[in-house]
């Protein structure tokens, strides 16, 4: 398999995108919603099997002290390939100058972040409107 990596949205299929969030439960992401999220983060990064989009990752930086990782999803038939490594790797060599880059693990992929370079926080915090996810993720 030979996976390319491209850092931009121009001409994504918006479609694909969501089937890859869905095959993975992330069903409340519609396309209009999607490409809102894309749009507006500064750091992309999609990887695609020849001309097939099987899976991205992006944040939002300031572009000089801080970034956030978000939504690095593979489909889940290309899991345990790699590629989220790839797409992890390429995320971090965009933000490099970047001294603090934060990301939120889903349940059950702490391990991966972990064995990328990410460590636990002592002063994270956060809020959520979701009762499922605030039961999920905060003390």
């Amino acid at each position: 398999m030979n996976i390319s990596i491209l850092n931009t949205i121009e001409n994504v299929d918006w479609s694909r995108m969501k089937e890859i969030y869905h095959s993975v439960g992330w069903k409340k992401h519609n396309e209009e919603k999607i490409k809102k999220i894309f749009t507006l983060s500064n750091v992309v990064t999609i990887a695609y099997d020849k001309d097939k989009i099987v899976g991205f990752g992006r944040a939002m930086s300031d572009g000089v002290f801080n970034a956030a990782i978000y939504d690095v999803v593979i489909e889940d038939t290309y899991q345990h390939k790699g590629i989220g490594q790839q797409i992890i790797g390429d995320l971090l060599a965009q933000l490099k100058e970047i001294s603090c880059v934060h990301l939120v693990a889903t349940t059950g992929n702490e391990e991966f972040y972990r064995k990328v370079g990410f460590s636990k926080i002592k002063t994270g915090m956060a809020r959520y409107l979701n009762p499922a996810l605030t039961e999920e993720y905060l003390e």
